[in-house]
């Protein structure tokens, strides 16, 4: 993008008694006032309401042609009018081409977010995997953010869930380390990774270098788009193990080719002539609609995400498209190719925008036959079911998580948040609980209770339990997903359906801690030791005096956060843990009655299963029995006089 002009206009507002009472003539005015010193020259205009908000963001060959069409209302759409009725001065910043203006608008847009303009609500960054190349023992990791660490990246990817399944399955093809260098250096054991075999397990010398950097070099084949000759290679290593009747290497490279095979498979959608590009659908129903983009690099399918642009019901996919287009590609570079289902309003235009901004050609392509048809077709397939649930869904609900997933930068919001407490008394009874929620509320089948094990906790070690807990729950997931993996063919499982869609489907977005920066620190340990990773992780501290409305929110690596008392997120947030807090007590409660009834009346000698049955059903309870008289317990069927004295002189020895 060439360097735009500074503007050559202050903002045009007008006198107080130069104004019209009231009405559109307001607007009208201050744009026929600022048509006075406008240039006809290439630009970007600005429309700003009298507090200084910025209502509209518009770009023009001809600054002073286009911005007089709004001095003559007539024939305007009501949302045009109301806009025009609001503004109360004129902005503008001219630049040397209409390209550059479309660039300015852009980025003005993402940066200002005028209400009246289409507005791409989710500009979030997106997750590249890297190979660090600031270690001897290169690390293959998820990442996000500037690219300040040395290193190879390969992406974007769609989402935090599709870079993590293809690191799941690359890490089985690649076995290389997963986990952060200070992790890595003070590593004595092998760790869960290596176990289920997604590691080599170099930290503890379980691998040589040499073998080391031929994965590393593998895995960067792989990921630039030489899959063919990856799996050639090892296909050929296979026979020529068997042949020397090597079975147990043989049956590595056999389980090495089978992850390849399972990283493609969950593809889904894979066309090998499509080696750059991004597939762009647009579905408008009900005055909304939904873009759907699928990133496709080094040949293979990097995923997909559904987008939802703001804008009046009077607007058409064209005009939709193009602003997409513009805002979403402000941050980011482009590919050599975008294929459409709609061309977008000013489509050459945006083409020479995006060529100016790769600094290469670009280009926008709307297929009619073909593979890259048949790409078009299921992403707009994509987009107008998206759109279904969007609108079938609670918009109350939804706006709740939309803003958990902004207040927790996710992706998206999320379909899986997991939150987990502990219950005890003073170490005794001690029980972890995890509650699950979503878009339709609590998944009470999807409760769990996880009594405490470790007799090596000090009693009351909260934050132990914790560790205990979280390394329990998601240890199982892994070796579960794993299992899945291994035993799942990827024709099975590329649709979404089977075990490992079940599987996938128990990994939460958001895992939420009942406790303050000791809970959130131990919880990281534990995802830090197993290898987990984007899954997002927060705690939610009790306020001073633990008073509700006063919450603290830790978050890793940043800040706390403490939300306005009258938030509806708090709100949601607090109703969150205080259900696993309820959930936690209960079974903590129901546990130690339990050890209660039964230690009581086992400790009786003479009492079996039947007399201990025959008590229990007609006193209900042992609590009830120890506070039963002598002749209530004689007139229990099967109870004799002589095993009613010895049950009451038990519970009462004075007597």
């Amino acid at each position: 993008m060439g360097k735009a002009d500074k503007p050559n206009a202050q903002p045009l507002d007008l006198p107080s008694d130069s104004r019209p009472a009231s009405g559109i003539d307001n607007g009208r005015e201050a744009i026929v006032k600022a048509l006075v010193t406008m240039p006809a020259a290439p630009g970007v205009y600005r429309m700003v309401a009298q507090d200084g908000e910025v209502l509209y963001v518009g770009k023009a060959k001809n600054l002073k042609n286009r911005v007089r069409n709004y001095a003559q209302p007539a024939g305007l759409n009501t949302r045009t009018l109301r806009m025009i009725a609001e503004t109360r001065a004129m902005e503008i910043v001219t630049t040397h081409t209409e390209v550059e203006a479309l660039l300015l608008e852009s980025n003005l847009i993402k940066r200002l977010r005028p209400r009246y303009n289409i507005l791409l609500r989710d500009d979030k960054s997106f997750p590249f995997i890297v190979i660090t190349g600031d270690h001897e023992w290169p690390q293959l990791a998820k990442h996000r953010g500037a690219r300040n660490r040395k290193g190879e990246y390969f992406g974007p990817f769609a989402s935090a869930s599709s870079v993590n399944r293809t690191l799941n399955t690359l890490q089985k093809a690649f076995p290389l380390r997963s986990c952060s260098d200070s992790i890595f250096a003070s590593r004595t054991r092998p760790c869960l990774q290596y176990q289920i075999r997604r590691c080599a397990g170099p930290c503890v010398g379980r691998i040589d270098k040499d073998s080391y950097a031929e994965l590393v070099t593998e895995a960067r084949d792989f990921l630039s788009g030489r899959s063919r000759e990856i799996q050639h290679g090892l296909s050929q290593r296979m026979e020529a193990a068997s042949a020397e009747l090597a079975f147990e290497t043989a049956a590595v490279y056999r389980d090495r080719l089978r992850a390849l095979a399972h990283v493609q498979g969950h593809q889904g959608i894979n066309v090998a002539s499509v080696s750059e590009a991004d597939v762009i659908a647009i579905h408008m129903e009900g005055g909304q609609s939904c873009i759907q983009v699928f990133f496709f690099r080094a040949g293979q399918n990097w995923g997909n995400r559904a987008y939802f642009p703001s804008h009046g019901r009077e607007r058409t996919s064209a005009e939709v498209m193009g602003a997409f287009i513009g805002q979403f590609y402000d941050d980011k570079p482009p590919p050599k190719e975008v294929l459409l289902n709609e061309w977008p309003e000013n489509q050459e235009l945006i083409a020479e925008a995006l060529g100016v901004k790769a600094a290469r050609k670009i280009r926008l392509h709307r297929p009619e036959r073909g593979q890259r048809r048949e790409l078009v077709s299921h992403a707009q397939t994509n987009a107008r079911e998206a759109l279904a649930r969007r609108l079938a869904e609670s918009a109350s609900q939804r706006r709740l998580l939309e803003a958990v997933a902004e207040l927790f930068a996710l992706d998206g919001p999320p379909r899986r948040i997991e939150v987990y407490d502990n219950s005890h008394i003073m170490g005794t009874d001690a029980i972890g609980a995890m509650i699950v929620a979503g878009p339709e509320g609590f998944q009470k089948n999807a409760y769990r209770k996880f009594n405490i094990k470790n007799r090596d906790l000090t009693p009351g070690d909260d934050y132990g339990m914790m560790r205990e807990v979280l390394h329990r729950r998601f240890a199982r997931l892994l070796k579960a997903q794993a299992a899945a993996e291994s035993s799942g063919s990827p024709e099975s499982s590329s649709d979404g359906s089977g075990e490992d869609a079940r599987i996938a489907g128990e990994w939460p977005d958001l895992v939420l801690i009942d406790g303050g920066l000791g809970q959130l620190t131990a919880v990281r340990d534990v995802f830090a030791d197993l290898g987990v990773t984007g899954v997002a992780l927060a705690a939610i501290a009790k306020g001073p005096d633990r008073n509700a409305g006063l919450e603290r929110i830790h978050l890793p690596d940043k800040p706390e956060i403490s939300l306005p008392p009258r938030s509806p997120v708090l709100y949601f947030l607090q109703r969150l843990r205080d259900e696993s807090h309820r959930f936690a007590i209960g079974t903590h409660r129901a546990r130690r009655a339990k050890r209660m009834d039964r230690s009581a009346l086992d400790s009786i000698a003479g009492i079996g299963p039947g007399r201990k049955r025959a008590l229990l059903n007609h006193f209900g309870s042992a609590r009830a029995v120890e506070t039963a008289g002598l002749t209530d317990l004689e007139s229990v069927h099967g109870i004799s006089k002589a095993v009613a004295q010895k049950i009451y002189d038990f519970f009462h020895p004075e007597a």
